[in-house]
């Protein structure tokens, strides 16, 4: 079941909860629940995102909000590993591009460490190891997910991007779950999830207006 914005929520697909207590979508019910979905690999989400979320966290835990993590991996599946979560939550320990950017800016501690402990849950999308081969059906609706206006762009860009997808699936070796049932486009990616389980919004990148839209869905 794909993930529709308005629409009744999917749960999360997760393989193992390395911190806090297991849980789930149902069970988080009558909370609004916002998910930040990260790699391991990541810098972008150790510098901004996961402070952020962490910020949301200690502003509103009491206020019936629940922050969820979920480690993903669409890309570095050497680096974006169960483990290497489990060492994150363990000690605090970072790897690859996400420890080579935080050391750069100072940002680390011990050389190698998060200056900062993530205090919600931490769970590793479900991942399922494919063999690179898909379907034309798959390629489209892929496309269609990310590019809602492909079939009005011209014929060589068509073909440029049926490719690029095609690649991208054959370099693949892993389909991560909770990545794909909410069609994310990369990481940092956020989640959010009203009371009533419906699923209001899904965003990549830098999301300024995250904490506006929870203070709205705590005034409905």
């Amino acid at each position: 079941m794909s993930a529709v914005i308005g629409q009744k929520c999917p749960d999360l697909g997760v393989s193992e909860w390395v911190q806090g207590a297991p849980t789930s979508l149902e069970k988080e019910k009558d909370h609004i629940v916002l998910v930040e979905v990260f790699q391991v690999n990541c810098p972008g989400c150790f510098m901004h995102a996961i402070p952020e979320a962490i910020d949301i966290y200690n502003k509103y835990k009491d206020d019936g909000v629940r922050v969820l993590g979920i480690a993903t991996a669409f890309e570095d599946f050497d680096k974006n590993t169960l483990e290497n979560l489990k060492m994150l939550a363990e000690t605090g320990e970072v790897i690859g591009e996400t420890k080579n950017a935080l050391s750069m800016y100072g940002q680390l501690q011990d050389g190698s460490k998060l200056p900062f402990k993530i205090p919600f849950p931490l769970g590793m999308d479900n991942l399922t190891k494919v063999d690179g081969n898909v379907s034309q059906d798959q390629i489209m609706k892929f496309i269609y997910a990310q590019l809602p206006e492909f079939d009005s762009q011209p014929e060589d860009y068509r073909n440029q991007i049926i490719q690029r997808v095609k690649d991208h699936f054959k370099s693949k070796e892993y389909s991560a779950e909770t990545f794909e049932k909410f069609s994310l486009q990369g990481t940092p990616s956020t989640i959010l999830i009203d009371r009533k389980g419906i699923l209001r919004d899904v965003s990549f990148g830098q999301s300024g207006p995250l904490e506006p839209m929870i203070k709205k869905l705590l005034a409905e």
